[in-house]
């Protein structure tokens, strides 16, 4: 099969030296890469910036905006039977990028932040993706309520979430824990492991599932 997955987090610049961006590191996301490959599939990764060595075998496509990503994965997402969107795509950017660098010249500073484009709310409609696909859900509170609510919103077959709120988990860690919801109701908690582990077990997972 063909795999799209993408990974990392997206940065929205406000000026020619600041951004917006989170804590993702990529490394779900090269995991299940790497995992993928390793099972024998085709994979595109589309990536944002990261300190990470792509998979030699993948075909690889490096992002920074959330609009990169989507225009990436528009070019793509044709080619998959499977799409998974772990990266973590910023919500907002600022309605208009400053050309030079912004100076400090009061106590406060306002930024007109507009929506991107919602990338796994695309997959469905947009892209008309008709195969298997797994989004992920970073959360803090409420991680079963949030999930299920965004696999049924999103159209996802598989949603994956993790509480982002734990210190020793998540966000630039080695290891992750999380729980797959599946779209017929069942849920596969995943317990704490490297996240190379767990990138092994969801491909599984996605095979055992089509």
């Amino acid at each position: 099969m063909h795999f799209l997955i993408t990974a990392g987090p997206t940065r929205e610049p406000i000026d020619p030296v600041r951004y917006i961006s989170n804590h993702s590191s990529g490394k779900m996301g090269y995991a299940l890469a790497e995992a993928a490959l390793a099972a024998g599939h085709e994979v595109t990764l589309i990536s944002g910036p990261v300190s990470l060595t792509p998979p030699e075998k993948a075909t690889f496509l490096s992002v920074e905006t959330a609009q990169e990503m989507f225009d990436a994965v528009a070019s793509q997402i044709a080619k998959a039977e499977v799409a998974i969107f772990c990266a973590a795509v910023a919500d907002y950017r600022v309605a208009e990028q400053a050309d030079e660098k912004i100076k400090k010249s009061s106590d406060t500073l306002t930024l007109d932040l507009v929506k991107n484009p919602d990338i796994l709310g695309s997959a469905r409609g947009a892209f008309g993706f008709n195969g298997f696909l797994v989004g992920f859900a970073a959360e803090t509170t409420d991680v079963e309520k949030h999930a299920i609510g965004k696999l049924e919103k999103k159209g996802c077959d598989l949603l994956v979430a993790n509480d982002v709120s734990r210190s020793d988990i998540g966000f630039d860690h080695q290891e992750n824990e999380v729980i797959a919801f599946h779209r017929d109701g069942r849920k596969t908690p995943l317990p704490r492991a490297l996240k190379s582990e767990i990138g092994r077990e969801l491909i599984r997972l996605i095979e055992a599932s089509i």
